[in-house]
């Protein structure tokens, strides 16, 4: 079970985020539903983590614009269990997507402070 909560009309979670040198960031994710990738990052705790590159690729924005952006692999620390991710770079929040997502069930009490909590499904 992850345990997160809503602030400011947004859920929000905490992640440990693993450099390939054993270097950790704790940081606190929006949970978004729009996106469909595994996390977004800014570009500081990806240098920081030295996050090694995967590759380039398009993504659609909330707006329909396509953009294109830098996409590293980190491990998080994803329900009590180490998982390798996707990262895109970006000068956003960090966000959370629907494929970190998958398989598991969302439950948000829609009020500041309210629970949001993510149980994975059998």
């Amino acid at each position: 079970m992850i345990l997160g909560v809503v602030k400011a009309n947004e859920a929000v979670i905490r992640l440990v985020v693993i450099g390939p040198s054993g270097q950790q960031q704790e940081i606190e994710a929006i949970i978004d539903t729009g996106f469909t990738g595994f996390l977004t990052l800014p570009h500081s705790p990806v240098e920081r983590l030295e996050l090694p590159w995967l590759c380039r690729q398009p993504g659609i924005l909330a707006d329909g614009k396509v953009d294109f952006f830098d996409v590293y692999t980190a491990e998080i620390i994803w329900d009590g269990q180490r998982r390798t991710v996707e990262v895109e770079a970006t000068e956003t929040e960090p966000l959370v997507g629907m494929s970190l997502l998958a398989n598991y069930s969302l439950q948000m009490d829609i009020r500041e402070g309210g629970a949001v909590t993510l149980l994975a499904l059998p």
